[in-house]
């Protein structure tokens, strides 16, 4: 459901959890594995632009249809960025090579580009750092470190540990698990594991073209945040320019302001579709103006399978939800705009359903069964 405005009306939507997530625009604090509090460690944050006709809504052609995770007392500030994604400068390797990051908090491999079709894409060149290794596929690290990833990982022709990584808008990369000296902050971290790619499928060229690769940041074992042993991250976005920051470690600043945190929901006992080392909370509800949506907390639990977990990600611009609660929001937000908005109906606008279909349009073509077009 799409919805355009003609006056100007203040409608305020707001999902409840155990406890507040976000103090005031700014910070979202979220708890890694290892507890840290030595580490204090601040970076810029930037957004990626996108032209200014452009629509930041996606479609069904698969051009558009992008959506979506060593202590020390200083601190150190790099650029941070946000629109469409939220992408983290860094450097790698030996000599030092600049890389743009994507801030993915939903994901667990950290990846860079090592290869391209074309020179119009940044890439991490390993044979140009002394430091870069491969890691074999007869390592403990290929055999036991990749265990949480969605794929596991395999021996190439090379006898190199094999990695393929998939998010949910039909894009994917694979290549070969590396490591390297990661500069990030005012110190080198040697030993970074992180995806070295060379091939895969995107769904959004023209952000591709901006960035080298993907910073992983849920609480799997290979991690960035599991692998810098931080005890706590944040990440502030400004309202005013494209700018923010990101810290790692215990936020101890005036300008800050007091954090509220809200429980992560962990499980014993593995089901199929639950993700464990997303960042789960549990959503009590959703408000609408004040209204309460008269919703039963079941349908805001996973169910008997894991599926419909609430999960924080920061790879993904949309919030979304399973048919009954999206139904509802919509009729009651419909309901109290009514008459001063209306509906868009522009059936290349993926919502409602259609999401589904056009994630199996882009990944069947023709052979997809249900798929309107």
């Amino acid at each position: 459901m799409a919805i355009l405005g003609h006056r100007s009306r203040l409608l305020h939507l707001t999902f409840l959890f155990l406890a507040t997530i976000f103090n005031s625009n700014c910070t979202l604090s979220l708890s890694s594995p290892t507890p840290n509090q030595q580490l204090l460690l601040l970076l810029p944050l930037k957004t990626q632009l996108v032209p200014h006709a452009s629509s930041s809504l996606p479609r069904t052609r698969a051009s558009a249809a992008a959506v979506g995770g060593g202590g020390g007392g200083g601190c150190s500030k790099l650029p941070f960025r946000h629109n469409v994604t939220l992408t983290v400068s860094l450097s790698i390797g030996s000599p030092p090579q600049p890389a743009t990051m994507v801030l993915d908090t939903g994901s667990e491999l950290s990846w860079l580009r090592c290869s391209s079709p074309t020179s119009q894409l940044p890439v991490f060149r390993p044979l140009a750092s002394k430091s870069y290794s491969t890691v074999p596929c007869s390592s403990p690290t290929c055999s036991e470190r990749t265990r949480d990833l969605p794929l596991p990982a395999s021996c190439d022709a090379s006898k190199r540990c094999h990695v393929v990584v998939s998010y949910a808008d039909a894009s994917s990369a694979e290549g070969t698990l590396g490591s390297d000296t990661l500069l990030i902050g005012p110190s080198a971290r040697p030993g970074f594991l992180f995806g070295c790619m060379d091939s895969g499928q995107s769904s959004s060229p023209e952000e591709d073209a901006k960035t080298t690769g993907l910073m992983g940041m849920n609480r799997g074992s290979l991690s960035l945040v599991t692998q810098m042993g931080v005890g706590m991250f944040s990440y502030c976005i400004s309202g005013l320019d494209s700018s923010g920051v990101l810290l790692f470690g215990d936020a101890g600043f005036d300008w800050v302001g007091p954090l509220n945190y809200t429980p992560l929901v962990q499980i014993s006992t593995p089901l199929p579709y639950f993700d464990r080392v997303a960042y789960t909370v549990q959503m009590e509800g959703i408000k609408v103006s004040g209204k309460v949506l008269p919703l039963p907390k079941s349908v805001f639990e996973p169910d008997h399978t894991g599926a419909g977990q609430t999960m924080v990600d920061s790879g993904t611009q949309f919030t979304f939800l399973l048919g009954p609660v999206y139904t509802a929001l919509k009729n009651e937000f419909s309901g109290q705009t009514r008459g001063t908005l209306r509906v868009l109906n522009d059936p290349n606008f993926v919502f409602q359903g259609r999401w589904t279909c056009a994630i199996w349009s882009l990944l069947l073509g023709p052979n997809c069964p249900n798929c309107r077009r």
